[in-house]
């Protein structure tokens, strides 16, 4: 059976790009970086892949605001593309940088107009934030059932965040309900036993310390986190604890993409 093929799609100042590659070589897929312009000058069909990935970075410098020029490119010169791509039951995953980038563009928590419903601004520490934290991935309001990134994933994991604009928002109070109602909450920030954290556990202040969200159909998934910087157990800053499990924490992540693209793609 060939490998899934994933593509990285970066521009400039992408930086987590390699690490996003090496995450889906690792568990079993082809990566390709691929630089945006490739895919606006019609050089390379998007058609081609099975799972677009937005690493994290500092695009453009997050100039205007975190991830919105990328976004501005997506929704105005690879409308059509991305329509199609996700009519195809394909799936998307945006990390970081990538993750402003698919809210500012409407993608997520989707909509038919494509239109930008919720937001990730300046943490509420007014500084950047870099440090390890825990997610609960299991509960009535963050475990997205239909998720096809996050099936048999632990109950809480550890992955870590490095961001200035991490505080998920919403443009009115009926957003976050469907989001809710739909099960798209994947991730929300917790302290080690899963309770409900405080400053650094939240190290953002998000709304109901949401790291993650994904589309109504479970294929498009968004969150602050790096799972691609603890696909190895040395990575982990408690790794002698995690060396227990058989897999690393962000691992999994990348595994159910390629089994479900292998599977269904």
């Amino acid at each position: 059976m060939p490998k899934p093929k994933v593509c990285i799609l970066r521009t400039a100042g992408t930086n987590c790009d390699i690490e996003t590659a090496f995450a889906f070589n690792l568990a079993g897929g082809t990566a390709e970086m691929v630089h945006i312009n490739q895919f606006i000058n019609k050089m390379i069909d998007m058609s081609q892949y099975q799972i677009l990935a937005i690493p994290g970075g500092f695009t453009y410098g997050d100039d205007i605001a975190a991830g919105k020029i990328l976004a501005n490119e997506l929704r105005h010169r690879l409308t059509e593309h991305l329509k199609k791509f996700i009519q195809d039951g394909k799936l998307i995953i945006g990390i970081c940088n990538g993750f402003q980038v698919l809210v500012k563009s409407g993608l997520l928590p989707g909509n038919n107009e494509q239109k930008q419903e919720a937001s990730l601004i300046l943490n509420d520490s007014d500084k950047f934030e870099a440090r390890w934290v825990y997610l609960r991935t299991r509960g009535q309001e963050s475990r997205a059932k239909n998720c096809v990134w996050v099936k048999e994933i632990p109950e809480i994991i550890y992955l870590p965040v490095a961001h200035g604009e991490g505080k998920f928002v919403v443009e009115a109070c009926d957003v976050l309900e469907r989001i809710k109602r739909n099960g798209q909450v994947v991730f929300c920030y917790s302290d080690k036993s899963g309770r409900k954290p405080l400053y650094p556990d939240n190290p953002n202040g998000s709304l109901e310390n949401i790291a993650g969200i994904c589309d109504d159909t479970g294929r498009i998934l968004g969150l602050m986190p790096h799972p691609e910087r603890h696909i190895q157990s040395w990575q982990s800053a408690s790794c002698q604890k995690k060396r227990a499990r058989k897999q690393s924490d962000g691992l999994f992540i990348f595994q159910n993409a390629i089994n479900y693209a292998k599977k269904h793609l």
